[in-house]
């Protein structure tokens, strides 16, 4: 079976996806006017739950209730995978956005598509840019918009979850909202970052309960940001 799921990948289901995700590309930039309106979030997701359907992966998804309708939230997730990406993007009941890295919007078709649906590129590269990104965040994450960050910055080499930077934290006790940490369970087992295939596991998402500006320690950051790592650790799945 290991072997048929593999072949099935490659002829079917990787094509398929590949075809998906022009489409979604395309429908995209067509109507980037309106980058949050239901229809574009639709197409999104579907795309994205596309990923979870093809593989046939069982995703489950628990804590939906601490999201608060109409406020918007700085959610931070641990990253296990690739598979990361479709799992939030498909499930997490908001409409989000991510922050990219500026190289990104130099990707053909991608940057185009990732502009278009309104995704905030953050450039790092001098203090002036890294306030006018900021600055574009904060017009961004207003009336329930929110935003999705990796604070590891990259995919576990082991499975284990990684120093945390400060990039979330400084954005949410900037802009005055909440931080929620999501658990990924599952993506690492399904695809690390050396595998060439998706092995067929369970994956589960657990959305934490929201921390609140008041509870930041704004004098010692590094507390707070030890203390979210430690909400997304204590709910991952074993």
């Amino acid at each position: 079976m290991k072997y048929l799921y593999i072949i099935y990948q490659y002829l079917i289901a990787f094509p398929i996806l590949w075809v998906l995700t022009m489409l979604t590309a395309i429908i995209t930039i067509i109507l980037f006017p309106w980058p949050n309106c239901a229809f574009v979030n639709w197409v999104q997701k579907l795309w994205s739950r596309s990923f979870g359907w093809m593989l046939f992966l069982p995703v489950t998804i628990t804590g939906k209730e601490n999201i608060k309708p109409g406020q918007s939230y700085v959610f931070v997730a641990n990253h296990q995978s690739m598979l990361d990406v479709w799992i939030i993007y498909g499930w997490l009941p908001v409409i989000f956005k991510w922050l990219m890295k500026a190289e990104l919007r130099k990707v053909p078709f991608v940057g185009s598509a990732c502009k278009a649906a309104g995704h905030v590129f953050v450039d790092r590269s001098s203090p002036m840019a890294a306030k006018k990104s900021l600055e574009e965040v904060e017009k961004v994450l207003t009336n329930g918009i929110c935003t999705v960050i990796f604070p590891e910055g990259t995919r576990t080499f082991n499975g284990e979850v990684g120093r945390f930077k400060r990039g979330a934290f400084q954005i949410a006790l900037e802009l005055n909202l909440p931080i929620i940490p999501i658990s990924l369970s599952g993506c690492y087992e399904a695809m690390n970052r050396k595998a060439k295939y998706v092995t067929w596991h369970p994956v589960h998402m657990h959305i934490g309960e929201p921390i609140l500006p008041e509870q930041f320690d704004k004098e010692n950051p590094m507390t707070t940001i030890e203390m979210i790592r430690e909400e997304v650790i204590k709910n991952i799945q074993k």
